[in-house]
């Protein structure tokens, strides 16, 4: 019994021996085996590791920093697709709006392009957060879509789109307590119903409407947040065509049968078109061609080539200057002030060619007239112009000038049977004649109708010029 005794401890202290003598001397050969690593590689201390090992996880948590501050504003604890303060009074939205440029104005589309920075105000507790120093936190466009944003659009705009170079330019800043910034860069294309009646010399009033699609007057209070002041403007704001006279903010209500009312907010300017442009392009081409067609008055009456041609030139002329004006504005169905100018002064030229006409007629009449009182054959006389007229260059029709044509004539007859010598000192001096007595010819063959219009015409313009920019100025 007692060897049996002896030989249960035996068995059960054996295995503790054998495992005794094996791990003591496994032990010293790893033991020896950094010893030697150690003279070569000189690792760091197990101390500085651990220190090493802590820096790096502290680093590695600010991965989850985006994690960290959704959990801090609670975002999966609320449903943000209701409004702040559901089922109670409408929440206050305020705006202020900075414009950064004008970028066009179109009178053909009738519509502006603006870019502008865009900010709304708004107070959400359900963002509120714990903060021992009361610092805000201030994200990107990516939490956008997890909160409750105001609903804001611009009424009658036809573009509009966020900047995303390099990314989205949206910022939303929250603050401690729960009060939100939301700012936004934006360029909208946007009707203005504008007025050409005193086109080029026209005053336009623009607005930019803003206004909550889906929330009424009842959900959502929309308000300038610092009344005139949030509206600012860039200083070096300038158009090529207009100046800005004035930038104004102002509010309102819309009514829509369906829905009821809304708040609506107003970006107003003034713009005042600069005139000088459509004076080099418009104005001043019309007066000349109107002065030019004047010149026809001064030019003989049987010239007929020159005064017609003139006429006609100045015509087609303020034919191109309206169809070019035209061409560039749109198809109103009333009467610009620049269409008023450039008609009456088609229809100054219009007369012109017109009164020659007149001028014309009645010399036939005249000539007719004289003719039978003298008893002559008409078709000698005109014989005898047309000889006169190879002289110098246009028909006469003055007894005087007519008698003196007659007696060249007899005289070149001669002087062809006598000689050519006698016929080239005949032309010599009926040259030298006509030479000195041009304004004499001119003003004995000048129509009465020619006279007055070298008068009233000029009269006349120059009184309508004073009445239209005495009006639309």
């Amino acid at each position: 019994m007692v060897l049996i005794i002896k030989l249960l401890l035996l068995s059960s202290l054996w295995p503790g021996a054998v495992l005794n003598g094996f791990y003591p001397q496994k032990q010293k050969d790893h033991h020896h085996h950094h010893h030697h690593e150690k003279e070569e590689i000189h690792p760091v201390p197990m101390r500085d590791s651990r220190k090493n090992t802590s820096k790096m996880k502290r680093i590695d948590s600010t991965k989850v920093r985006q994690v960290k501050s959704e959990q801090l504003l609670r975002i999966d604890d609320h449903d943000f697709a209701m409004r702040p303060g559901f089922g109670g009074s409408a929440i206050p939205v305020g705006i202020d709006v900075q414009i950064e440029s004008i970028d066009s104005i179109s009178e053909v589309d009738m519509d502006f392009t603006m870019t502008l920075y865009l900010r709304h105000y708004w107070k959400d507790e359900r963002l509120s957060f714990q903060s021992t120093n009361n610092r805000s936190m201030t994200f990107d466009g990516r939490l956008i879509k997890k909160i409750w944003v105001p609903d804001v659009f611009f009424v009658h705009s036809k573009r509009s789109f966020i900047h995303d170079t390099t990314m989205e330019n949206i910022m939303l800043r929250v603050y401690p307590d729960g009060n939100v910034l939301f700012s936004l860069r934006i360029t909208v294309s946007a009707m203005c119903f504008m007025d050409f009646s005193r086109f080029p010399l026209d005053t336009q009033n623009c607005s930019l409407e803003l206004e909550s699609y889906a929330y009424n007057e009842d959900d959502l209070m929309l308000y300038w947040k610092k009344g005139n002041e949030s509206l600012k403007t860039d200083e070096h704001i300038s158009l090529s065509q207009f100046f800005i006279e004035e930038f104004s903010a102002s509010s309102g209500l819309a009514l829509y049968s369906s829905t009821g009312w809304y708040n609506r907010l107003f970006i107003n300017f003034i713009l005042r078109r600069h005139i000088f442009f459509f004076l080099l392009q418009s104005y001043f081409p019309a007066m000349l061609m109107v002065m030019l067609s004047w010149v026809s008055f001064w030019i003989d009456r049987r010239a007929v080539p020159a005064r017609v041609s003139l006429g006609i030139t100045t015509v087609l002329t303020m034919s191109t200057i309206i169809t070019g004006v035209s061409a560039s504005m749109p198809q109103v169905s009333y009467i610009k002030a620049v269409d008023v100018y450039l008609w009456i002064s088609f229809l100054f030229v219009f007369l012109s060619v017109i009164e020659y006409a007149a001028v014309n007629y009645l010399t036939t009449v005249e000539e007719r007239k004289q003719l039978k009182r003298r008893g002559k054959s008409s078709t000698t006389l005109n014989l005898e112009a047309v000889q006169a007229m190879a002289f110098d260059g246009c028909y006469h029709d003055s007894d005087a000038d007519l008698n003196y044509s007659v007696h060249s004539e007899e005289s070149t007859s001669r002087g062809r049977a006598s000689s050519v010598a006698t016929l080239d000192a005949a032309r010599v001096k009926r040259k030298r004649s006509i030479k000195g007595n041009v304004g004499r010819i001119i003003l004995e063959n000048n129509h009465a109708i020619d006279t007055y219009s070298r008068l009233i015409f000029p009269i006349v313009y120059i009184l309508f010029n004073f009445f239209y920019w005495g009006m639309y100025l």
